[in-house]
């Protein structure tokens, strides 16, 4: 009970919204950051608790990952894909090198299989700035992304904080796990569509 209540609370919070802005929005660069887990956990407090609208989860969440993006496409494209250390690794590389390919002829399909995975969407971001993609239509196609994503995550949780609505804490656990899971099965489909990719090309 304390703790549900303490889950109640935190997503009633003023700050509630604001730490998930900054969570979603750092999670675009620093891959270790649980964006995908906080818009998930809070769009199951949001049915489970009431304490917070779903739709500010949806459009906080499509917010913050748009300005990620955005600020990873400018990145990209005022220092390049050499600048760090860790870029010049091979396999950084290598993805590089694939989201280069991919990027100008099926923009959209790209940015929006790479949102749901999180160091392919900050490759392609970075590589899109780098090869300079005219910003409006890239940034216009990244904030559907965005949007498709959060609400996405956010209605997973909703879902399942539905179906528990007196247990916000399993709600909570529950709609991560199942977060997760979805992202590793998506996650292993995009990875073998794109060696499909690679062994089909004329250099593969």
């Amino acid at each position: 009970m304390a703790v549900e209540e303490w889950l109640t609370a935190l997503a009633g919070s003023p700050w509630a919204l604001p730490v998930l802005f900054v969570v979603v929005a750092a999670d675009a660069f620093l891959v270790v950051v649980p964006g995908e887990t906080a818009v998930t956990a809070l769009g199951a407090l949001a049915v489970s608790t009431g304490a917070v609208p779903l739709a500010a989860v949806i459009a906080v969440g499509a917010a913050a990952a748009f300005v990620g993006d955005a600020c990873c496409y400018a990145v990209g494209r005022t220092v390049g894909l050499s600048r760090w250390a860790w870029m010049r690794q091979r396999r950084v590389q290598a993805v590089f090198g694939w989201a280069r390919a991919q990027l100008g002829s099926r923009t959209a399909v790209v940015v929006f299989t790479a949102r749901f995975i999180p160091f392919a969407r900050l490759a392609v971001n970075l590589v899109a700035g780098s090869v300079r993609l005219p910003a409006p239509r890239y940034l216009g196609i990244a904030a559907v992304a965005a949007l498709g994503w959060s609400a996405y995550q956010a209605i997973i949780g909703a879902i399942v904080g539905s179906l528990l609505p007196d247990a916000p804490i399993v709600a909570v656990i529950v709609s991560i796990a199942v977060a997760i899971l979805f992202g590793a099965v998506l996650d292993a489909v995009a990875s073998r569509v794109t060696a499909r990719t690679r062994e089909g090309s004329p250099d593969g």
